[in-house]
């Protein structure tokens, strides 16, 4: 079957052996795939968590139709219209653990259903498991224009928060957060920024800030979180290292969470996927939650989909359909 693989001169369509389903995996016949962040990194022979490197089959995300199922897979059965994630999604077959899937709802074409399993389970995971978002509090999404970001303005609305700020550095992306449900939209590199932030909630602070950006806005952030306030890491957009005041973040008794999928267990991961099917799946049923598609690239043009990616001007996500 073919296959986006990196190999010794960088990543390229090549010829693979075709998977076959063992225990829990369902072997998954590819029809559309969504490119992330952590993909461009493994085009460039980066490792994502214990991924990466010469003979990766490159994929994070996708959506299809079940081929076969390994002995012990429950919940689907061949032929059904799924989408979820996992490694090895560049392909024209894939193989998923059934506990890291979603059945496609009747209303979205491929090329949309690979747009979500990402966004859905990280950021329910980090905006209500690890955020605890109640309905009425304030929420800041840094690094709100990427998709994961725009679906994180999304669930915080449908969790009922009052106020959603969300931070980007690009003027044009920035002037459209409001459209994914951000009250204010604030420029993480305007020294001001906080300060709009402290304005918009009484001069408290916001109740939880989702934090992709990390480093360079880590002492601003404890500045922008109320007393007794949450912020979970989720990413390392803006650099894995910055300056921490250690003082402010005790006095402001802040609770302050690492969440990634690089060092969960199947089962951890497996988890979350229910707690998304729980609690706001009737939301994905009914485009409640959806993300705006960028572009749409052929499998043969994969190469130009990650060069329109790394040229950093989409607004939402970038598809390769097979």
């Amino acid at each position: 079957m073919k296959a986006y693989v990196y190999g010794a001169n960088g990543p390229e369509i090549t010829d693979v052996a075709k998977p076959t389903p063992k225990g829990t995996q369902v072997l998954v016949k590819v029809h559309a795939c969504g490119l992330n962040r952590a993909d461009l990194g493994m085009t460039k022979g980066h490792a994502h968590g214990a991924a990466g490197g010469v003979g990766t089959v490159l994929g994070m995300e996708w959506a299809g139709e079940v081929a076969e199922l390994g002995p012990d897979a429950k919940g689907v059965k061949v032929g059904d219209k799924i989408m979820g994630s996992g490694g090895a999604a560049f392909a024209e077959y894939t193989l998923a653990d059934h506990g890291r899937l979603f059945r496609a709802p009747s209303n979205m074409n491929f090329d949309e259903a690979a747009t979500l399993p990402v966004a859905l389970a990280t950021m329910h995971n980090a905006v209500v498991t690890n955020g605890a978002l109640q309905p009425g509090q304030t929420v800041l999404i840094q690094g709100a224009s990427s998709g994961v970001g725009l679906m994180a303005m999304q669930i915080a609305k449908l969790k009922g928060a009052k106020l959603v700020v969300g931070s980007s550095t690009d003027p044009m992306r920035r002037g459209r957060l409001k459209e994914f449900g951000a009250d204010l939209a604030v420029d993480s590199k305007d020294p001001g920024w906080v300060d709009q932030v402290l304005q918009a909630t009484n001069g408290e602070g916001v109740d939880l800030i989702v934090d992709q950006v990390s480093g360079p806005v880590a002492n601003q952030n404890l500045k922008a979180t109320k007393v007794k306030g949450r912020i979970v890491n989720v990413g390392r957009l803006g650099g894995t290292h910055g300056d921490f005041n250690f003082d402010l973040h005790a006095a402001r008794r802040i609770q302050y969470i690492g969440v990634t999928f690089r060092t969960r267990s199947i089962e951890e991961i497996g988890a979350i996927f229910d707690e998304v099917r729980k609690d706001i799946w009737p939301a994905v049923e009914a485009r409640k939650l959806q993300l705006p598609i960028d572009q749409v690239y052929k499998f043969a043009d994969i190469g130009k989909a990650f060069e329109h990616m790394e040229a950093n001007k989409h607004l939402g996500k970038i598809v390769v359909t097979l």
